[in-house]
């Protein structure tokens, strides 16, 4: 029997109703923008003046506005609608092992503002010290900003759902580490926290248009960085589990004799596939995870450098590069074995190198995977370009607003 997690739902009132119907049309002109009520209704099978109270209340509370008139052979012309995210914005910040990159982005999940990066300090008090200091400045350059809901952090760690506190981020090297409440008491703004994977996984989802199919709910997101990250959504839902470790495939081993990975086991999936794996596999030196003189010489060499020079043929960036995409795809088919998702989403500085490595990553998928329709799963690429890590702490604030409550 299935044991049902009371926490997970609300009593049902006689204004839940009205509230899930207000959810559907909110994302209904997210997804549709613009749409007019007319076609809202015929989407929703409801009479226009249903329609129409809904909208009225959503205009009220200036979540979505009227735009531009459309024509129409007779009868009166449609008004359009769409979200309104003028004049307001969330902050989305991604901690990373070796810089912190920061944006503002409408309540859509769209970019504001070009993305400004400085290097990640270790220690957390520090780290929230000049996070704020950064987010703060920001604010100020953009005075059209009249309202920021919130700020979304993604880290490469474990998050406790209900307190936000980071459990466990071995490549930071922090455990129970609390930086929701010291950010939200600098800036003033409220505070989420999540795991990089998941984020990005949430903002997949939300990104994925009402009309396509059901089955694309279930997907995984791989976000190759300094360390990796995996996030799962399987019926609509973020994959949590009980301990806020569900969908942590980086730390499956490949091998039990493998390299030593920055949560101190050796052979992870993490340990081959990184950043910092592909790199060490370059120079052909050891996977080392603190800072110290060796670490040094090679800061300023990026896996962006890396892959130019596989462009440019350079027979041991195009090693390199190979066997990551081996190891990548031997991961994957692992991922895909146990979760048969819809499809697979990877992000990462890894993907601009796709034309490069696609070949080797679905040849090793299709090695490992258990019958021939799961090694044909739908494996796409997010363009770096897209800073899907950003895009995913956008939508930890601007999401909620558009999620149905569940009831009981």
């Amino acid at each position: 029997m299935r044991r049902i997690n009371p926490s997970r739902f609300q009593v049902a009132t006689r204004g839940t109703g009205r509230e899930i119907n207000s959810r559907i049309v909110l994302n209904l002109v997210r997804t549709h923008q613009p749409i007019s009520r007319a076609d809202l209704a015929r989407t929703m099978g409801l009479g226009r003046g249903a329609v129409s109270l809904i909208v009225n209340d959503l205009l009220k509370r200036r979540l979505i506005f009227e735009g531009a008139t459309g024509e129409t052979v007779r009868g009166r012309k449609p008004t359009f609608l769409y979200i309104d995210s003028r004049r307001r914005a969330v902050v989305a910040a991604d901690i990373r092992v070796t810089e912190t990159f920061v944006m503002l982005a409408d309540l859509l999940g769209k970019p504001l503002t070009g993305v400004i990066a400085f290097p990640t300090v270790r220690d957390p008090k520090a780290l929230v010290e000049t996070l704020a200091a950064r987010i703060k400045a920001l604010l100020a350059e953009h005075p059209e900003v009249d309202a920021c809901d919130g700020i979304g952090v993604v880290v490469p760690g474990m998050v406790e759902h209900s307190t936000m506190t980071v459990l466990h981020a071995p490549t930071l090297g922090w455990r129970n580490v609390n930086l929701r409440e010291p950010l939200l008491a600098a800036t003033g703004l409220s505070v989420q926290i999540e795991n990089s994977g998941r984020a990005c996984a949430l903002a997949q989802m939300w990104a994925l248009r009402a009309d396509t199919a059901p089955a694309a709910g279930d997907l995984v997101f791989v976000s190759v960085s300094d360390g990796l990250g995996v996030g799962v959504i399987m019926n609509g839902e973020v994959l949590r589990g009980r301990h806020n470790i569900a969908g942590e495939f980086g730390h499956v081993p490949l091998s039990l004799d493998g390299p030593r990975c920055a949560c101190g086991s050796n052979g992870c999936w993490e340990a081959y596939v990184s950043n910092r794996a592909t790199l060490a596999r370059y120079f052909g030196r050891p996977l080392t995870h603190a800072s110290g003189p060796e670490d040094a010489t090679h800061r300023q060499f990026t896996i962006e450098d890396l892959i130019a020079r596989a462009r440019a043929s350079d027979a041991k960036a195009v090693a390199a590069l190979d066997t990551t995409a081996r190891y990548l795809g031997l991961g994957l088919a692992s991922v895909i074995n146990a979760l048969d998702p819809a499809r697979v989403f990877i992000g990462g500085e890894i993907t601009l190198a796709w034309d490069l490595i696609e070949g080797t990553v679905r040849a090793a998928v299709a090695e490992r995977t258990l019958t021939p329709a799961a090694a044909g799963t739908d494996i796409r690429p997010v363009a770096a370009s897209e800073y899907p890590r950003l895009q995913g702490a956008a939508a930890l604030v601007a999401a909620p607003a558009f999620a149905a409550p569940v009831v009981a």
